[in-house]
Parts: structure tokens; C-alpha cells; sequence
């Protein structure tokens, strides 16, 4: 028997190789006793606090910890031989290259259920749907950096030159964003609307030039349909580089008028032209009571004027009440003799 242990195979003993065959296996069985303890005890005890974020934790540290278990008595079965310098080299290089990819491993798990956890939930209460379409942009290029630099620190405690492949990560970074670039400003200014958030769907807004209900906010362009019915896809870039004025968000609508009254009017009668007006806004249910502002403003070519503002209240219908006050006007006016003014000239002839 002894003989038998002592025979040389590759350079170690038959008992040489049995012992790194336990360490091997039995890392592999307390990887499962470990997975067995935390399931059976560690989760049970994190059920009962208060906080989901211990759960997240220990339920996404499970398998990397027993993947770490399994690639650490691999490490200590193996490294137990007699192995040539080549045949090492190559087994700690692979060894910090699993570590690595382990922890980024556990780290990416841990980001995903983080996100899913608390993140999403508010993403899909929100009313705008950009950033449901950032949110999955986000999270895998978040994971894909995670990667990229997990390979690259990997490669580098194994001892490889990653100089060379960061310069041209870096070279090729710039001619994409060079290539990408205008859709890369439109990518930006999405997440710009994302975060100011200066409007949101159902919204009117006034922007570029156009006047519209903003009905779609993707990651590249924002649909608006005009007044007039028709659709207006704007990009990103160019809503986030110019003004917006967001309608919908007024807390009234201000609405301001001149009056022109014939210059035969006695200052009487102006007055009560602005007694007038105020009464009216005043009986109109849709009008801001306390706003209305009423003035003779000034002597025109051929009229006296008198500035009207007044504020329709949110939410009601700006041309109806518009055209309510407009009759109120109209009928008051003319049963109380208030003539408006038209332009007129009168001509002086000379006579010889």
C-alpha cells in the first residue's frame, strides 16, 4: 500500500494527489453546507427585521460566497502539488481573474436587486415615460462598465499589459462619440428633460416655435401635437438648448384688452366703463375675484383707451370665458350708450 501512494505521477505521489482531491471536493461540500446555513438560518434571521435591504444582501451574496469557497480550496488542492513554474503561473493568473469576476459578480447582483427593489417602483409612478426608457439604458451601461473594468483589473493583478488595451478603449471611445455624437447630445438632452423635468406628458407646452400637448418623451425625440392637430417630433437636444415655457403649469391665464371709446365720452362715462368691466369679471365664476385691473391708459389718435387684464382661473375654458366677457362688454356698453372707437379722420377744407 505503501508503494502504491508513493508512485509518482506528473511529478507528485498518488497521495499528493488525493490529498488535493479532498481539499477539492471538500471545499465543494462546505460550499454547500455554507448555502445550506445561510438559507436555513441567516435568511430566517434577516425575515424578521424591519429593513428589505439585509435580505437583498445576504440573498445576493449566496452564491458568489459559495462559488468564493469553491475556487479557494481549488486553490489550496492545487497549489499542494509539485507544479512546474509555467503550470502555476497560469493557475494564480486564473485565480485572481475568478476573484475578480466574483466580486463583480456579486456586485452587479446586488445593483440589479437594488434597482428592481427601489428604484423601479418610483420610475413606474412617475407620469413621464422617459425615464422608463432611461432607466434600462442606465442599468446596462452601469453593468457593462462594471465588466469592462472587472476584465481590465483582472487582467492586470494576473500580470498582462492592459496599457495597450486602455489606449485603444480609449481611442475607439473617441471615434464612436465622435461618429454618435449628435445622438449622443440627444441621449443627454433626455436626461436632461429627465431630471429638470420642465414638463411632462399631457402637458402644453411652447417650445422651438411650436405650440402643442406633448403626447410621447423618448430617449432620442419628444412628440408634440400642435394646435392645429398635427405631430411634431423634436429632438431632445434641441427642446433641452432652447426655452420652454409650460403652459399647462400657469396658475391662471392673463388676459389683457384695449378699449377705445370715441373722444365725445365725459370722463363720467369713462369711469363708469371701468365700473363696468370690474363688474363684470367680478359676477363671472370662471374669473379670479381681486385680479381685474382697470385703467385709462392713455389718449390715442382717435380713441380714449382703457387697459383691461384680467385672470381666468386654472382649469376653466380660456375662450369660453373669454367670449362671456366679451358679450358681458359688448352688451353693456351699448345699452348704456359707451360708443367704441374706430379710426376716423375729418377734414378741414380751406376756402379761398
Amino acid at each position: 500500500m505503501g508503494e502504491f501512494i508513493s508512485q509518482e505521477f506528473y511529478g507528485n505521489t498518488i497521495l499528493q494527489w488525493a490529498i488535493a482531491f479532498v481539499v477539492v471536493v471538500g471545499s465543494v461540500l462546505l460550499a454547500k453546507v455554507v448555502f445550506y446555513l445561510i438559507g436555513k438560518f441567516v435568511k430566517q434571521f434577516t425575515k424578521s427585521s424591519k429593513t428589505k435591504l439585509d435580505d437583498i444582501i445576504i440573498d445576493k451574496f449566496e452564491e458568489p460566497a459559495v462559488f468564493t469557497i469553491i475556487i479557494i480550496g481549488i486553490w489550496y488542492g492545487l497549489t499542494s502539488l509539485n507544479l512546474s513554474d509555467v503550470i502555476f503561473s497560469v493557475i494564480r493568473n486564473a485565480y485572481y481573474i475568478l476573484i475578480t469576476f466574483n466580486v463583480t459578480w456579486f456586485v452587479t447582483r446586488l445593483l440589479d436587486a437594488l434597482i428592481d427593489e427601489y428604484l423601479v417602483p418610483r420610475v413606474e409612478q412617475s407620469k413621464t415615460d422617459l425615464d422608463d426608457q432611461l432607466l434600462p439604458i442606465a442599468r446596462k451601461s452601469i453593468k457593462i462598465a462594471l465588466w469592462v473594468l472587472a476584465i481590465i483589473v483582472g487582467l492586470n493583478n494576473a500580470g498582462y499589459e492592459v496599457s495597450t488595451l486602455i489606449a485603444g478603449l480609449g481611442i475607439g471611445g473617441l471615434a464612436f462619440a465622435l461618429a454618435a455624437k449628435d445622438s449622443i447630445s440627444h441621449l443627454f438632452g433626455g436626461f436632461i428633460l429627465f431630471t429638470d423635468k420642465p414638463f411632462a406628458i399631457n402637458d402644453r407646452i411652447l417650445t422651438n416655435g411650436f405650440d402643442g400637448v406633448v403626447k410621447e418623451i423618448g430617449i432620442r425625440s419628444t412628440r408634440i401635437r400642435t394646435l392645429d392637430g398635427r405631430t411634431v417630433v423634436i429632438p431632445n437636444a434641441d427642446i433641452a438648448n432652447d426655452s420652454i415655457v409650460n403652459v399647462t403649469s400657469e396658475p391662471n391665464r392673463k388676459i389683457t384688452i384695449d378699449l377705445g371709446l370715441t373722444y365725445n365720452t365725459s370722463h363720467e362715462n369713462i369711469i363708469k366703463a371701468m365700473d363696468f368691466l370690474q363688474q363684470i369679471t367680478d359676477q363671472n365664476d370662471n374669473v379670479e375675484n381681486g385680479k381685474t385691473v382697470t385703467a385709462f391708459n392713455s389718449f390715442g389718435d382717435f380713441a380714449l383707451n382703457i387697459r383691461f387684464i384680467y385672470f381666468i382661473k386654472k382649469g376653466s375654458n380660456v375662450f369660453e370665458t373669454m367670449t362671456q366677457v366679451n358679450l358681458e362688454v359688448l352688451k353693456k356698453f351699448n345699452a348704456n350708450g359707451l360708443e367704441f372707437a374706430f379710426p376716423t379722420q375729418t377734414i378741414y377744407s380751406v376756402k379761398d
